[in-house]
């Protein structure tokens, strides 16, 4: 037996044994011809194993030498994540009587990967001790497709996975190689991977390029995150069959807005439009306004090609350089996009309103359209602050309108997550110049509050039709309230920088988040403090089950405002026209999960998003190397902190192997790694001065050295030892 085979490897192949035999007894010499062990020294080791396993009241000794399981079998299902370092979660599926996560380590993921849907067989809990098990069965495979470099072998190739949550390497054959050349990035499909002790099978099936270069990298993350960067060619025909032109029929079955002032306000960039704004005075101080909205429900029809791909993409994708959209550019730039002096068929949601903001009427239906103006969001600015140009009145109107609802939702108790956003200047040859943040002014702010009525307008109209005994099926946009365990913990970070949150109830929660993201507001800590606070929030998904919007304070709300990027919209859309038509409510199983699906591509967008912002942060933190900067720690791990560099917003790593003037212990209740003789603590939230070491562009990873560190901010005692005490109740009970 090898002397690798560790104590925990062995009691697991033991658990194994006696979950397929679980009524008889057996004695060690049973076991070890079932486990093929044939060595004294392996003999030995099981006898000492069997001896830790009854102490820790897995097995039991019910006559000399002999021994029975005190487990049963016990099996699960659910979503299997796994980490950077190799260990992995599976979240049990909705219903199942096991709602923590079920720990997997990484000898026991078997053939599971981040993402699969698998079958987990739980071990014997031992007391106090977390729910660990073992992944028996890969029920369906998340991914097939990999992104990595090869490795070219004699007659043969490994692909090292660029995500680093797949930790181990694709094998390709001779004849699946495909021309690619050793140290080229390449997409890999796993063909085979039946064996758990050998590494999966694949094949070569794309050839990205050389890893560094932009188009390369840029490539890779699309298809790391699951995404087409082309659309397959029946799709594009079956685009390209759409006529632009609009009939007289078709617009006969309309309300007419054509004659109707009208404008679009979008980024200078942008290409699709979405949605328009139109105004008119009926009388003194009350005017009619129109959010309309592009009607591609009328273009993507049911049971098309069409339709199939852009439910499998779910959304458009935005990264640096480029956009990766839901629908062909016939469509997303062209036929649907409410591009001016064209007219263009919408969906809209139309208010008759005072200049104090006051609904008095509402209408929802489908309209044809006539762009006046396309503005971008500066040239909107300008009219705002100068009161001068072109339809500056009417800008200036519906400004004022706008400021209060956006009051109004305050007062009501949304919360305003205004996080920064990075953005980048990139030269021609796409390397970045400069960062800066994004900053939202006030017509940014006005053509939110218009899609957030309209949104919450058609929610609430769908939800409260009259004929039938239940609501109709529809698409909400559902944000639930933060659970008590992830706002005391944001009270303790918070706690470093003199904040805090009050959780006595929703509106005092929503109400002091905001007067604390006020606060912060200018400050060094400003970024790592609001991206705490969205962490403290729970993720926002799609569901037919209508529950309240926590973060805008809506009690209905759903996404109707951008079918050309989002696919619940189209469905939104779909529906609503259906019932506006008498049509009966559609299956809510089938909606929920095409739900599920489109919450699942949204997260995966989100990602694909954010690893090319790291890109490009690598690629331009690249040119400091040497150099000092001033930081806040914004994470800390067992393996080290992270620092975000103030100045350019940067995330990077300090590894605790390269702490050398102390042995560092990590203090996860704390968030802190302290030193064992100096007592120095490295703290979240701490300000730190960090030298930057390397950047690495394929791992799109910065890593740090501390050149400095300054006064640390201690946390709130007193709040640390309440929370330990609560800590420990929770024990308790469990």
């Amino acid at each position: 037996m090898k002397r690798e085979k560790n104590l925990k490897t062995v009691s697991k192949e033991i658990e194994r044994f006696f979950a397929a035999n679980s009524k008889k007894a057996f004695n060690y010499k049973q076991i070890c011809a079932a486990l093929n062990i044939e060595s004294t020294e392996g003999k030995n080791y099981i006898i000492r194993t069997l001896k830790q396993m009854e102490k820790d009241g897995m097995i039991d000794e019910v006559m000399p030498g002999k021994y029975l399981a005190l487990l049963t079998t016990h099996f699960i299902t659910g979503k299997l994540e796994v980490t950077q370092r190799g260990a992995g979660f599976v979240i049990p599926e909705d219903g199942s009587e096991i709602k923590d996560d079920i720990y997997i380590g990484s000898e026991n993921l078997n053939t599971g990967l981040h993402g699969d849907t698998v079958k987990v067989n739980l071990f014997a809990k031992r007391s106090g001790s977390r729910v660990e098990g073992e992944v028996i069965e890969v029920l369906k495979r998340k991914r097939e497709e990999f992104v990595g470099v090869v490795e070219l072998g004699h007659n043969y190739a490994f692909i090292s996975p660029d995500d680093k949550r797949v930790q181990i390497d694709i094998f390709i054959p001779e004849g699946k190689i495909n021309n690619a050349k050793n140290g080229e990035k390449v997409r890999a499909r796993v063909v085979d991977w039946s064996n758990e002790h050998k590494n999966p099978i694949g094949e070569i099936i794309e050839i990205l390029g050389k890893p560094g270069d932009h188009n390369t990298e840029m490539h890779a993350i699309i298809a790391e995150y699951g995404f087409a960067n082309k659309f397959p060619n029946e799709v594009e025909k079956d685009a390209d069959k759409i006529s632009e032109i609009i009939t007289k029929d078709e617009i006969a079955k309309r309300r007419d807005f054509r004659k109707i002032t009208t404008f679009t306000i979008d980024p200078e960039d942008a290409k699709d439009f979405d949605d328009a704004l139109s105004i008119e005075e009926l009388e003194d101080g009350i005017y009619e306004i129109g959010v309309h909205i592009a009607d591609v429900s009328h273009y993507v029809t049911p049971n098309t090609v069409l339709d199939a791909e852009a439910f499998e993409r779910a959304t458009s994708v935005y990264l640096v350089d480029r956009t990766i959209p839901m629908l062909p550019e016939k469509l997303s730039n062209g036929v649907c996009s409410l591009r001016p002096h064209e007219e263009k068929l919408t969906f809209s949601a139309v208010f008759k309103m005072t200049l104090e903001g006051e609904i008095l009427d509402k209408w929802i239906g489908k309209t044809v359209i006539y762009s006046d103006r396309r503005f971008a969001y500066e040239e909107a600015q300008d009219r705002i602050e100068s009161k001068v140009g072109d339809f500056a009145k009417e800008i200036n109107t519906l400004n004022n309108i706008a400021l209060i609802l956006r009051k109004a939702r305050f007062k009501n108790g949304a919360v305003n997550f205004e996080t920064e956003e990075v953005k980048f200047k990139l030269d021609e040859n796409y390397k970045p110049i400069g960062i800066y943040k994004k900053v939202r002014k006030d017509a940014h702010k006005l053509i939110e509050e218009f899609m957030l009525l309209a949104n919450r307008t058609v929610a609430e109209f769908v939800h409260k039709m009259k004929g039938e005994k239940q609501p109709k099926t529809f698409i909400y946009r559902v944000h639930e309230p933060p659970s008590e365990e992830k706002l005391k913990l944001f009270n303790l970070f918070a706690a470093r920088f003199g904040l805090s949150i009050q959780t006595t109830s929703q509106k005092s929660i929503s109400t002091s988040f905001n007067n604390l993201l006020n606060d912060v507001e200018g400050k060094p800590e400003q970024n790592i403090v609001q991206n705490m606070a969205v962490r403290s929030m729970m993720k926002a998904y799609y569901s037919t089950k209508k529950t309240s919007h926590y973060g805008l304070a809506f009690d209905y709300y759903t996404h109707f405002t951008s079918p050309i990027r989002r696919y619940p919209d189209l469905m939104a859309h779909r529906l609503l026209f259906s019932y506006l038509n008498n049509g009966k409510s559609a299956n809510e199983v089938e909606y929920e999960e095409k739900c599920k699906h489109a919450s699942q591509m949204e997260i995966q967008a989100a990602d694909a998003e954010r690893a090319s912002v790291k890109y490009k942060q690598v690629e331009y933190i690249k040119q400091f190397i040497g150099e000092q900067f001033n930081g806040l720690i914004s994470g800390v791990t067992e393996w080290g902190i992270y620092v975000e560099i103030t100045e350019y917003k940067c995330e990077g790593l300090v590894r605790l192997a390269n702490l050398t003037d102390d042995f560092y212990d990590y203090d996860e209740f704390n968030q802190w790694i302290i030193g064992r003789r100096t007592r120095k603590i490295f703290q979240l939230g701490g300000e730190i001065k960090v030298i930057v070491k390397q950047a690495d562009l394929q791992k799109r990873q910065i890593d740090l050295d501390v050149a400095e560190v300054s006064a640390p901010r201690r946390i709130n005692h007193k709040i640390d030892k309440n929370a330990r005490k609560d800590e420990k109740r929770k024990k308790r009970r469990r």
